[in-house]
């Protein structure tokens, strides 16, 4: 059965121009053509980069969130066994919940809110987790921005779009368009793999979604010798990406002014590349260019379907860009939408708050000579 579908799936008529064989593609000369086999290699390369990113996250992005002020939160909170209990079930108990506890431990129903919301932002990730995240992205996709430059700044194709199809699909594989093709997809999968373990965000399942898509772009057009107008696209989505991971860096350590600035010229990039090159140039290469040289055939509809849709979907995240300026930077407060910090953020506000107001009241208690009661216990003073 598996050998019937595999023999079906890999059907010349589905991935080459009628008059092309899978013979025409075979090494000779000297000269090397893809395969897909070559994509297996992806896998281990991804794992090998969830070992780099380990160590930089550890030795590199953590110093440098150091040195831009941002450090790991101490959530101060006595044990209490109790209320811990009750936690490991339920992280948000209702008021009647709250009522009976406060009794059972001893304490005022502030102190046991208090407790659950100090012991539910022990369980968030942190602004420095965060930031080493967006600091491996920033890295890597520097390091692909200027690899995808390398290779591409002196292929023809890249100054003539003409020539992305000039011989195809006979176009042998360069070993700069293999290692370009190896490094950027090997990174999505190490993406996808350590989705569990990142930060969660409200955009998990399209983050999956668009790994995923990105990947069976890429394998596609890998297959079907799509590589001359494939390394064109990536490149032009790497180089947006540089700004918007930098800009979350310093919004994470807080640097407002350089974020705001950097995400203005994400958003100049990201337009340009997506509403200009990839339209007018990228689009126009894979969808009317060919017709010059083939007769419409299946990959190539399978294509530009997916390019198409692609497109479709720069029209939807511009419009969210759009949004988070007028939000966001037209007010000053720049944050990653995506992000659950908002919360965090509040409920650490909420915890100040707190404590100077009852710092507050004990002070005017004992300037009235009244001390203070079983309702002003100073903070931190959970326990009996």
């Amino acid at each position: 059965m598996f050998q019937v579908f595999k023999e079906w799936f890999w059907l010349e008529r589905f991935w080459l121009p009628t008059t092309i064989k899978w013979s025409d593609l075979e090494d000779h000369n000297g000269l090397i053509f893809v395969k897909p086999s070559h994509l297996y290699m992806t896998i281990p390369f991804a794992f090998l980069l969830l070992i780099i990113r380990y160590f930089f996250e550890k030795y590199i992005a953590i110093p440098v969130a150091k040195l831009l002020g941002i450090q790991k939160p101490v959530q101060k909170i006595i044990p209490n066994t109790v209320l811990e209990n009750f936690f490991k079930n339920s992280t948000r108990p209702l008021q009647s919940d709250i009522y009976g506890l406060a009794k059972k431990c001893n304490l005022t129903e502030r102190q046991v809110e208090r407790w659950f919301r100090r012991r539910r932002n022990q369980e968030r990730p942190c602004r420095l987790k965060k930031f080493q995240e967006a600091c491996w992205r920033f890295a890597f996709y520097l390091i692909l921005t200027v690899a995808g430059i390398a290779f591409l700044y002196d292929k023809p194709w890249t100054y003539d779009l003409w020539e992305v199809w000039n011989g195809y699909p006979r176009q042998p594989l360069l070993p700069s368009q293999y290692w370009y093709y190896m490094l950027e997809m090997s990174f999505y999968w190490s993406l996808t793999f350590s989705l569990g373990s990142d930060v969660k965000r409200k955009d998990f399942v399209a983050n999956v979604v668009h790994h995923l898509a990105a990947l069976s772009l890429m394998s596609f057009s890998w297959c079907a010798n799509y590589i001359r107008s494939g390394t064109l696209v990536m490149i032009v989505h790497d180089v947006a990406d540089i700004w918007l991971e930098s800009a979350k860096m310093f919004s994470y350590a807080g640097w407002m002014k350089t974020c705001n600035g950097l995400f203005l010229i994400f958003t100049a990039v990201f337009f340009i590349t997506r509403f200009v090159i990839f339209p007018f140039w990228l689009l126009h290469c894979t969808l009317i260019i060919p017709l010059y040289y083939l007769e419409p055939f299946f990959s190539y509809v399978f294509l530009n379907l997916q390019l198409l849709i692609l497109q479709a979907l720069h029209f939807y995240w511009g419009y969210l860009i759009l949004k988070m300026i007028k939000k966001n930077i037209l007010q000053k407060n720049f944050k990653d939408v995506r992000s659950d910090n908002e919360e965090e953020e509040e409920e650490e506000e909420d915890d100040e708050e707190e404590e100077e107001a009852t710092k507050g009241k004990e002070r005017d208690c004992l300037k009235n000579g009244l001390g203070t009661n079983n309702h002003l216990i100073p903070n931190g003073q959970l326990g009996h």
